[in-house]
């Protein structure tokens, strides 16, 4: 997958990916169609450093969940 591509289907798919790997107890209430492409950098950003980790603490769980309900639109 072309992530460097702004498209519907790469945002459902780092909004996918972002969420399996933060295993968010929430996870069905963050849809991709809550996102706009005019936001795509942001996302794929957050992405790139959620893909990049193992492990993530609580606290940065927690950050990270407010970050994508700041970039939802």
């Amino acid at each position: 997958m072309d992530l460097t591509v702004k498209s519907e289907n790469n945002v459902a798919y780092m909004v996918e990916g972002i969420k399996g790997k933060l295993k968010v107890v929430a996870a069905q209430s963050i849809k991709a169609d809550h996102f706009d492409l005019e936001k795509y950098e942001d996302l794929l950003d957050m992405y790139d450093v959620v893909m990049s980790k193992q492990h993530f603490s609580i606290s940065e769980i927690e950050a990270l969940c407010d970050e994508l309900r700041l970039l939802k639109k």
